[in-house]
């Protein structure tokens, strides 16, 4: 295989670095390039204050899914400076790759070149290409001692100290870095981060509500996925509105409807292979039990073992007697959010000033007369949690029998 290798800090990596790779792919004759983070480079001074493991991770997930890149640890794993004639030999004699592999150069390293260890054996065991990086740079160094191929790629003017400035000041970064390694960042408070202001857990939730986001997004349709992102969405706003964890919201908001286009058959199966019970109107209608069927998907796929998350998502079709104020939050976001073309506008008005009590109520009522208008089963959960909120008296529905 015809290969490439792209060296770095990549503290952190960001788009530039994958679209210089993208580049290299795309106008050079190469199959893969591979990522090799340095431990620490001998012609920078300053330690990096970012462990490796965080680097890596962030490499990891940003190169999902791409088999055109590859990375590779050899640098981190010898530790002590990284000097390039190392790693290439030792790439070279583990890839086997078929001719010399590439070497990418930005032309903001290539006036140093000839100050790096056993630069003519560089030379003499790849080929040098050298790319444009900054855009008051000339495309071409004047004066490169060695042969070598000019990439006429296109600039990105990103630099990764530029980034962590931003981070560290509060501007604005996230889209310069892909997603996977922003929410790295983000979970592990990396880079003197600072709050946005919402209340974040123990344990941050956005690598996690990564993966579930592309799992529903996958096993859904668009029309449903963007329903689960409007939920999420709305379970989002009214947490920060009324004091709870909004990430918490917005992953149970995500995968509350993870498993709504399994069949009747598999829905059944996958509560009964959990010691879960059927209702007389589960039996009669197994769709309702989606919403069982993803709390324990949650719990046994992606080791979700939150007992407010797994309560809203559990409960988000038919309410619970008891629930808690995440579950109340996610039930009453399911049925007003956004797209949904019937929801009641006062509902939606509601939602900006009402207390979570009396939205719930309003939001209950509302469901339990649609469902009354189409002479529809109302489950025996929906009943035992109206009576008990008619009991505390904050539940609007007059025509209860």
């Amino acid at each position: 295989m015809r290969l490439a290798i792209l060296g770095g800090s990549f503290n952190p990596v960001h788009v530039g670095h994958l679209f210089l790779a993208d580049t290299v792919l795309n106008k050079l004759d190469y199959e893969r390039v591979i990522l090799i983070p340095a431990f620490q480079s001998p012609l920078k001074t300053a330690s990096i204050d970012i462990s490796a493991e965080d680097r890596l991770a962030m490499l990891a997930a940003s190169v999902c899914a791409d088999p055109r890149l590859g990375i590779d640890d050899c640098e981190i794993r010898r530790a002590g400076l990284s000097y390039t004639i190392d790693t290439l030999i030792d790439f070279i004699e583990r890839y086997r790759p078929q001719g010399k592999p590439g070497l990418i150069l930005g032309n903001d390293l290539a006036s140093a070149f000839t100050q790096w260890k056993d630069h003519e054996k560089i030379a003499a065991l790849a080929d040098i290409i050298i790319a444009r990086r900054l855009s008051a740079e000339p495309s071409e160094p004047e004066s490169f001692p060695c042969p070598h191929i000019v990439l006429n790629n296109e600039i990105m003017d990103i630099s990764s100290r530029q980034i962590r400035e931003k981070i560290g000041s509060a501007e604005a970064w996230h889209y310069l870095v892909p997603p996977g390694a922003r929410c790295i960042i983000e979970d592990r408070r990396l880079y003197a981060l600072k709050d946005s202001g919402e209340k974040l857990p123990t344990g941050s939730l956005l690598s996690t509500i990564a993966r579930i986001e592309s799992d529903v997004r996958a096993a859904l349709g668009f029309d449903k996925f963007i329903h689960s992102r409007n939920t999420a969405l709305l379970a989002w706003d009214l947490c920060r509105r009324f004091g709870l964890d909004p990430q918490k919201g917005y992953l149970a908001g995500i995968a509350h409807d993870l498993c709504k286009n399994l069949s009747d058959e598999k829905l059944i199966a996958l509560v009964n292979a959990n010691g879960g019970t059927l209702s007389e109107l589960e039996q009669k209608k197994p769709s309702l039990l989606h919403a069982k069927a993803a709390a324990l998907v949650l719990s046994r796929n992606h080791d979700i073992h939150d007992k407010d998350i797994l309560e809203a998502v559990r409960c988000h079709t038919t309410g619970e007697e008891g629930m808690g104020s995440l579950a109340k939050v996610v039930y009453i976001a399911d049925k007003i959010e956004i797209s949904r073309s019937r929801t009641d506008p006062a509902l939606r008005e509601m939602s900006r000033s009402a207390d979570l009590d009396e939205l719930f109520a309003a939001v209950l009522d509302s469901t339990v007369a649609h469902l009354r208008s189409r002479h529809l089963d109302i489950s025996f959960s929906t009943k035992k949690l109206l009576t008990a909120m008619n009991k505390r008296g904050i539940n609007h529905d007059k025509n209860q029998s």
